[in-house]
């Protein structure tokens, strides 16, 4: 069987992503918006994450959770659809730097039983203004892959001492998801998202790179599953025993 070693050819590079630097109300910004739904569709990112939260075990009152990264929230909404409605009561905050919540995503949220709580702050400035407030698992949706290796130390460390449980998808970096980011134009996605998709594949993760940044991995403490997701996913999953 043809085995493709995505760590042997091609180093991780981190560098800007033209939808960062857009201004959120920027016509080509909400296009590219758009393009993330149709595109996290294409890699079952959705299907992945509900899968991974399944087996997390919630009490009574219902689940705590914290997206980091959230965006304009579509993501997790359409998590929270397909969880059903044994997820019914959980209280999700969004953590974005830019405030992208709509009022007709909240309202989706709401008619799930969901409560959503929009935090607008860099990701860092919350997580140290956070301490104290633990919660039952944290998610990552296309997000980690923004960071070099010594902030990701610490982002991962931050969620290891807040929850018990860490889900974060990112791009698979291997040769053939360049090739599949380059097929992008050909279901609508314009420039931006053909631009990011390239970079965030190159950014992305490749074997257990997270796994060796996790605070304390060798202590026992914590049950550490990752590698490659469908084609083009990275999944990596953190459990307190």
């Amino acid at each position: 069987m043809f085995t493709f070693h995505a760590s042997r050819s091609m180093h991780r590079r981190v560098e800007p992503e033209f939808l960062d630097e857009l201004p959120a109300s920027d016509p080509h910004a909400i296009k590219a918006r758009q393009d993330l739904r149709r595109v996290n569709w294409f890699m079952r990112n959705t299907k992945l994450m509900t899968e991974a939260l399944r087996p997390v075990k919630q009490n009574q009152h219902g689940c705590s959770l914290v997206e980091l990264g959230a965006g304009d929230g579509t993501f997790l909404l359409s998590v929270a659809r397909s969880l059903g409605n044994g997820w019914s009561s959980t209280a999700a905050v969004l953590v974005d730097r830019q405030n992208l919540l709509t009022p007709e995503t909240t309202s989706s949220f709401e008619k799930l039983g969901w409560r959503v709580e929009l935090m607008a702050a860099d990701v860092f400035d919350w997580l140290e203004k956070s301490i104290g407030q633990n919660c039952d698992v944290v998610v990552a949706n296309l997000f980690l892959h923004h960071f070099s290796e010594e902030q990701l130390s610490r982002l991962l460390t931050f969620a290891a001492e807040r929850t018990r449980v860490f889900i974060a998808i990112d791009p698979r970096r291997w040769r053939w998801s360049v090739f599949a980011c380059r097929l992008l134009r050909l279901i609508g996605c314009n420039a931006v998202t053909q631009h990011d998709a390239i970079v965030s594949v190159r950014a992305g993760f490749a074997g257990e790179e997270l796994s060796r940044l996790w605070p304390n991995s060798n202590n026992g403490d914590w049950s550490l599953s990752e590698g490659d997701a469908n084609f083009s996913s990275h999944l990596f999953v953190a459990r307190k025993r």
